[in-house]
């Protein structure tokens, strides 16, 4: 694949929505539709591909009783004509707001236009006739209405609220539309056009604005894309409509799986676009996973046989467009600070609550658990810790053993001895190198004879070890082993299988990726979880350098690097959510991750990220370390975690217990992976 076709949005599944905010007027058709080409003229120009106005756009929403006049009629059918004949050379789809007379009874339409060709006509299903409306008075309602035509200027076009209108050269472009009240309804038309295979929903809205009501659009919003796996895109009339009784506000939005993508200005007097790229390969991956969605398309008896597919040819450039969406670089991580927080509080409780249950149940009277004085096994201890203090059970029944190896580094031994000390447990030390010796000279290997063969066996041996020291301390003392290692961990093999850290009595940690632990780390500094020396020992413990010390350093001094041998575990983890979570292609992937990691100086940064860790990648290298990431997640490590023991799900990007989201053959191929990723430049 050429770099251009990479980089383009179409490419991977994503569409460009607009939201347009004209500058209404009070019932001139003829100055409506240069507000709407003036708009789709932009919207061309930002190769937006679907471009949503509001409500009766070329009429205007609040002229009441004028909308009965013939005169005034036959104005809004030649700004309509216009607006046709001037979109011939535009690439944008334009879902204009119309009132339309079709048997004698005029309706609140939808009309749907490409490339100077009407493709269809919605009407408005539910009239509101309530407080400050009267809609009633001058509008049929659409419901019920499928399988019918209207006439344009001598051309029938469909007409009814049974229509779906689909690119047949961009398949992601599959759209639905309904109108204002439509989705205040208790069974907006929307669902059922999802249901029967619209990927993305419009709305065109007048909607005036009261104290409160932006909030409610919003949260309809959200809900109505969540529910339905769509992405909704909203577009409320603004300024110069009548403010007889009313007033305007101009809200736009666009909404994805229940989160805003982009938002307009509100109250604002310049026309303007709400763009953002919309993921729909998401939304199809979402659909395929949510089985509660093909259960309810089942028992609507399959809208799908009832609603009428509209084709057309969008003619997309698949060039380079830039991506108007965020992506997140830690998609474990929020970057918004409130976010964060509430994550990082549930995150922690979900796992105090786990190992809280676990011992209670058990009958253990103690925990075990191997303190290195690296992240995981930090973590994991200040779990323990106020998992005890919840039960009401002394701190001293938690054993903490520190076993120092080959390669163990002082500061690590000490920031070890620190945290138990801070935090009251039982502490010790069980130098594991004579055991070390032993084995590895009963072996044959030559380490036992003085060669610096440090080679897996060599590691393993001591993290096989430290695994069956705790357990048989466990056996003795009448414990649990509580694991240490993380879900980045298990993502790409990192441990050692059977009698290593792959195992343990409860794996408090397994649900937790690599990045998000030293998030939860801080955040218990901060909200004053534990006492200040235990504060301070945490701190210290977040600068070190993450590795598993088993081999010593080099001539260098260099002590063994974790990240060096397997990847930045901030790109690992971006990895991680987006196979687990969404099934994505390499390809797409990588374009994503270029995306979120390509500027350092651009985008959001989570809160207490050090400046040192704010640094970028360029494709060669995100390709680099995502071919190593196939390679472990799908060839080589599956086998460790079809056997993983119990542990807490923790986010929503899933978990990789064979129990829950992840179940794959211990002896699969990464084949079918690392064919996509060729199609990503090198």
């Amino acid at each position: 694949m050429d770099k251009t076709r990479f980089s383009s949005i179409h490419t991977h599944g994503l569409v460009r929505v607009a939201a347009a905010t004209p500058i209404a007027s009070v019932g001139d058709p003829a100055a409506n539709a240069a507000a709407a080409l003036a708009l789709a003229g932009q919207a061309h120009d930002q190769n937006v591909d679907l471009l949503v106005y509001p409500e009766l756009n070329l009429s205007s929403y609040a002229v009441d009783d004028l909308h009965l006049q013939d005169g005034f009629r036959r104005a809004v059918e030649a700004a309509l004509a216009s607006v046709v004949a001037g979109s011939a050379k535009l690439s944008p789809v334009l879902v204009l707001g119309v009132p339309l007379l079709r048997n004698g009874r005029l309706y609140n339409t939808a009309v749907i236009v490409s490339r100077g060709r009407i493709l269809g006509v919605v009407p408005k299903s539910f009239l509101p006739n309530y407080r400050e409306y009267y809609e009633k008075r001058w509008f049929a309602p659409g419901a019920g209405l499928t399988g019918l035509a209207i006439d344009i200027a001598g051309e029938a076009v469909p007409f009814g609220t049974d229509l779906i209108f689909a690119a047949d050269d961009l398949s992601e472009l599959v759209f639905g539309v309904e109108i204002c009240e439509d989705y205040w309804a208790p069974t907006p038309p929307s669902t059922m056009a999802a249901l029967a295979g619209a990927l993305i929903l419009c709305n065109l809205s007048a909607s005036n604005i009261v104290v409160g009501k932006a909030r409610e659009r919003s949260l309809l919003a959200a809900a109505q894309s969540a529910r339905t796996c769509s992405a909704y895109v909203f577009a409320a009339a603004g300024p110069g409509e009548s403010t007889t009784d009313l007033a305007w506000d101009g809200q736009a939005f666009v909404h994805e799986l229940g989160v805003e993508l982009a938002a307009s200005q509100r109250f604002s007097d310049i026309a303007g676009l709400t763009v953002a790229d919309v993921d729909v390969g998401r939304l199809r991956a979402e659909r395929m996973r949510f089985g509660t969605f093909n259960d309810a398309a089942a028992a609507a008896g399959h809208p799908e046989t009832r609603f009428r597919r509209i084709g057309f040819a969008h003619k997309p450039s698949f060039g380079d467009l830039g991506l108007c969406r965020p992506v997140a670089r830690f998609p474990f991580v929020p970057d918004d600070p409130k976010a964060l927080d509430e994550d990082c509080y549930e995150a922690f409780n979900i796992q105090v609550e786990g190992l809280q249950r676990r011992v209670a149940n058990s009958g253990a009277r103690r925990l075990v658990i191997g303190v290195s004085g690296g992240l995981d096994s930090t973590h994991a201890l200040i779990v323990a810790a106020k998992a005890f203090d919840r039960l009401g059970r002394p701190r001293a029944d938690i054993l903490g053993f520190t076993m120092p190896g080959f390669a163990t580094g002082e500061d690590t031994k000490s920031n070890a001895w620190a945290l138990m000390t801070a935090l009251g447990i039982t502490a010790a030390e069980i130098d594991i190198r004579p055991a070390a010796r032993q084995m590895l000279g009963d072996m044959g290997h030559p380490f036992a004879d003085g060669e610096p063969a440090y080679d897996i066996t060599f590691e393993n041996v001591q993290a096989g070890l430290r695994t069956d020291y705790l357990f048989r301390l466990a056996n003795q003392r009448e414990g649990l082993v509580v694991g240490t290692g993380d879900l980045s961990e298990l993502a790409l093999g990192w441990c050692t299988y059977g009698v290593g850290d792959q195992m343990s009595h409860y794996a408090v940690n397994a649900g937790v990726p690599k990045t998000l632990i030293q998030f939860l780390i801080r955040w218990c500094v901060q909200t004053g979880q534990y006492d200040a020396a235990t504060d301070a020992v945490l701190e210290r413990i977040l600068g070190t350098e993450i590795s598993p010390e088993l081999v010593p350093a080099g001539a260098d001094g260099a002590i063994q690097s974790t990240e060096a041998k397997i990847g930045p575990y901030a790109l690992n983890d971006f990895f991680l959510h987006h196979i687990v979570r969404w099934g994505m292609d390499p390809a797409k992937i990588a374009f994503l991750a270029l995306e979120a990691w390509g500027d350092a100086a651009t985008g959001e940064w989570p809160l207490g990220v050090p400046q040192a860790q704010r640094v970028a990648y360029d494709l060669p290298t995100i390709r680099h370390w995502l071919e190593l990431f196939l390679r472990r997640f799908f060839q080589t490590s599956q086998f460790k975690r079809s056997a993983i023991p119990n542990g807490p799900k923790v986010s929503t990007a899933g978990a990789l217990s064979p129990r829950g989201d992840w179940r794959a053959p211990s002896d699969g191929t990464a084949a079918p992976w690392l064919a996509a990723l060729e199609a990503v430049p090198e």
